[in-house]
């Protein structure tokens, strides 16, 4: 039986406000280098049984004399750029709420290129069993939404969904959001031991192929196509190795378009080579199941709503004040040179995407939901 981890709403907001407590106190166990001396590793935790953009960008010899060390998974975004605000690791990623939050509570951190979104082929939905009563948010009251983790994605969509269904602050709250490991929330939720579970990308589309399980809502139905996380590393580790960062970010932003260019099969197929190279006893099979990224802007430059549009969240949330976060220092594109910006690109400064890009025709808002069919 899955072991399910409850935790109030709050948890881990406090845990990332102590987490950049100890950041604050300096970051001397880093990867970095002084000087001309510039590392070209880069420690970094993976997701069991998936391909990042960074593995990808490797594979792909986009990394050039860059090496990727793996340290180990994770499960959680929150805990991926903690590691990387500490120095354990040099660059990790998460939604874009998480990374507002630990940079407002001081962490030197810096969102450096997208890395994952929302559109109309890969989502995050939240799904009931066929036969459940549970139809509308107001039907969620008392019930519990199994996620990968708290304080991220998955949650913020959820309390967004909860207000727009007009629930009151108290009825919110009656809504019990718990940790669940990806590889087991869809078991959990076939054996009713949580009434909602969040699945995505390959997960999502393996259950959904079994059958038995409806769609509540997504993201996407929500919010439009967007990005909604990003990879950081900390201000010390991009101002010690320049370059490095620069060979990073533009060879993920090359592994995006290389993705999105090339036919489907032909990506599953390196991925799939990807996991048998590497040697983690993962399963390959549910690979199949990948569709894309689904990073909004080309080279998955870093719009400025992608940000504000979650500075205003936790600000109307009462996690944060907006004073705390300065939206020009919290990221940049000053590294991700593919696309034709080159090292010029302006930092902190919203690109025009191609016309090619798939990208939602505005940037995405809090206070209306697109009018989009669900997926």
């Amino acid at each position: 039986m899955t072991t399910l981890n409850a935790s109030t709403r709050r948890n881990f907001l406090t845990l990332l406000g102590l987490s950049a407590v100890a950041v604050s106190c300096g970051t001397a166990a880093t990867g970095a280098s002084s000087g001309k001396g510039q590392t070209k590793t880069l420690r970094y935790q993976g997701w069991a049984g998936q391909v990042t953009l960074p593995e990808l960008a490797e594979d792909l010899g986009y990394l050039k004399d860059v090496k990727l060390k793996w340290v180990g998974n994770t499960t959680s975004g929150p805990q991926d750029i903690q590691s990387a605000a500490t120095g354990q690791i040099d660059f990790g990623g998460a939604f874009n709420g998480a990374v507002v939050k630990l940079a407002a509570n001081k962490a030197p951190i810096k969102a450096v290129i997208s890395y994952y979104g929302s559109d109309k082929g890969a989502y995050n939905g939240y799904y009931v069993l066929g036969d459940s009563p549970i139809h509308s948010a107001r039907d969620l009251i008392g019930k519990k939404v199994g996620m990968n983790t708290l304080g991220a994605h998955a949650e913020a969509l959820l309390d967004i969904y909860l207000e727009r269904g007009g629930l009151s602050p108290g009825q919110v709250g009656k809504v019990e959001p718990l940790v669940v490991p990806p590889v087991n929330t869809e078991q959990s939720l076939r054996q009713r031991q949580i009434e909602v579970a969040v699945l995505g990308g390959i997960l999502r589309d393996k259950a959904l192929a079994k059958g038995g399980i409806r769609r509540l809502f997504t993201d996407y139905e929500l919010l439009g196509a967007f990005s909604a996380g990003t990879y950081v590393m900390t201000d010390r580790f991009l101002q010690q190795n320049p370059d490095t960062a620069r060979t990073f970010v533009t060879a993920v932003g090359r592994a995006i378009e290389w993705s999105r260019s090339t036919p489907r099969e032909e990506v599953v197929a390196r991925m799939t080579d990807i996991v048998k190279k590497r040697g983690r006893n993962e399963e390959v099979a549910p690979l199949k199941y990948w569709r894309s990224y689904s990073v909004a802007e080309t080279a998955g430059r870093i719009k400025g709503e992608e940000l504000q549009l979650w500075i205003d969240w936790l600000a109307k949330r009462g996690d944060i004040k907006k004073s705390q976060v300065n939206l020009s220092e919290l990221y940049t594109n000053e590294f991700n040179a593919h696309g034709g910006g080159g090292a010029g690109v302006p930092s902190a400064a919203s690109s025009a995407p191609s016309s090619s890009t798939p990208s939602s025709s505005s940037a995405p808002s809090l206070s209306a939901s697109p009018s989009k069919n669900g997926s």
